[in-house]
């Protein structure tokens, strides 16, 4: 059940779960507010929490909003699409075989059924876009898992909207935004050894920022550029 508050003109979603900890999310494009709470916590308490970060949250929207999207993907001949950071034309190659892509040149030739429709050219780009980070993450963990101390047991790859990076500090599991396989490379590197860290220290408080000081003293730089980068054009939901 949701429960909405206003913070002066801001309208805040809370939302009680079955969760220990407090979770304040400011979600593009247009910059909502939803706040996860532990169940048995009131209303007033989760006002004033919200009250306290106002600043914040008055500073992620102004982010958000101002932040260059990507105009909807139609996949179609010499649309724009990344790889890397690099812009490629894409190429619709039509064939009664299987499904596949791959890069030439300055372009990304996608070879689909002539019958195929939008969100199938999408689903197989999606596809070897997943299989290009499978073959990168690999060795970013073995590159890192020294240097920052920790084990990582297990990679994942998935669509989050609000998120380029998660983990289970228990799992020893992290997990990786798909979209970061159209940003540089060291962008990607950035989220990894992002998450990394979080195995050691999860809550983004002094020690964490002195850790990723410590480990990658250019990450401060790195988060930026990723920011600043176009974003997929969609409304992220909660």
């Amino acid at each position: 059940m949701v429960t909405r508050v206003l913070i002066g003109d801001i309208p805040v979603d809370v939302v009680l779960k079955d969760i220990r900890n407090i979770h304040l999310s400011v979600y593009p494009p247009a910059g909502r507010v939803r706040i996860s709470a532990p169940s048995g916590m009131n209303i007033e308490t989760i006002r004033l929490y919200a009250i306290s970060r106002l600043g914040w949250i008055k500073k992620q929207q102004r982010k958000l909003r101002g932040q260059e999207r990507e105009t909807p993907r139609e996949y179609l001949n010499r649309e724009s699409h990344y790889l890397w950071g690099k812009r490629y034309l894409l190429k619709i190659v039509e064939r009664e075989v299987p499904s596949a892509v791959d890069v030439q040149h300055s372009s990304i030739h996608l070879y689909i059924r002539p019958d195929a429709s939008q969100e199938k050219k999408q689903s197989v780009l999606d596809a070897w876009y997943r299989k290009q980070l499978k073959a990168a993450i690999p060795d970013l963990i073995a590159l890192w898992e020294n240097r920052v101390g920790v084990r990582v047991n297990e990679f994942g790859i998935k669509k989050m909207k609000t998120k380029w990076g998660t983990c289970n500090p228990d799992a020893r599991r992290i997990w990786v935004n798909l979209e970061l396989a159209k940003k540089p490379k060291e962008c990607l590197e950035y989220i990894v050894v992002h998450e990394m860290v979080h195995l050691l220290e999860h809550h983004h408080n002094e020690r964490f920022m002195a850790l990723m000081d410590d480990m990658l003293p250019k990450w401060r730089s790195l988060r930026d550029d990723l920011n600043r980068l176009p974003v997929k054009h969609e409304e992220w939901e909660y």
